[in-house]
């Protein structure tokens, strides 16, 4: 739902960005593991202290590599299966290491052993609605279908939610409150988006295999 507005806006934002690092030779790919790499170590260094506020700053900054390696990749003319896979792949590493984080957080010091379970679950749910469809094309099915929430959104609720929780230390009262509830938030969605893909699938699958009958009972 965010991807379609909120890419073209930052897209535009990032071009002369991305136009620099070009100059400077500067590759997508390399762009790509750096961003990786900041995402993973802003998560997993900060999150597990409970510094949401500065650990969610680091992670904003390495975030929008996603979207500037795939900028640099069509000025070059150089996009490839190969970018798309490693894109693709190491999304799923940065969004395991944000929830990772989080359950580390109330596994410890968070103390909150249920939080702790439905982040896990958030972090679970996300690389299945992934696998929904990325193993749906792969069968040629399109898996035609807006989830509601999907990977931008997943991002956007929690890294908002996670860095506003961090002004609590700032002396903000009650502004930690809204962790959980993004949690929550992320984790009902994600379950309503993996229903949405898994009836869409269904739905196509059958159209597909009725369409291969009727055309091997014309053949005959």
């Amino acid at each position: 739902m965010l991807n379609k507005y909120a890419r073209a806006f930052f897209t535009r934002v990032l071009t002369p960005f991305a136009a620099l690092l070009i100059r400077l030779g500067v590759s997508p790919d390399a762009v790509t593991l750096i961003g990786t790499g900041g995402v993973v170590a802003g998560a997993l260094v900060f999150y597990p202290q409970g510094e949401f506020f500065w650990g969610t700053v680091v992670i904003t900054l390495f975030v929008f590599s996603d979207l500037v390696d795939g900028n640099m990749a069509r000025q070059l003319g150089r996009s490839s299966r190969w970018g798309a896979f490693l894109d693709s792949t190491l999304d799923r590493v940065a969004d395991s290491a944000i929830f990772g984080g989080l359950a580390l957080w109330y596994a410890g010091r968070g103390d909150d052993t249920l939080l702790c379970a439905v982040a896990i679950f958030c972090l679970a749910s996300g690389q299945v609605v992934s696998y929904t469809k990325a193993r749906g094309e792969s069968i040629g099915l399109p898996v035609n279908v807006n989830g509601l929430v999907e990977r931008a959104e997943r991002l956007v609720i929690s890294l908002v939610a996670c860095g506003f929780s961090g002004l609590h230390k700032f002396g903000v009262p009650h502004i930690d409150v809204l962790l959980p509830i993004a949690l929550w938030i992320v984790a009902v969605g994600s379950l309503i988006t993996l229903i949405q893909r898994v009836v869409t699938v269904r739905r196509e699958a059958a159209e597909a295999d009725a369409a291969t009958a009727a055309d091997g009972g014309e053949g005959a």
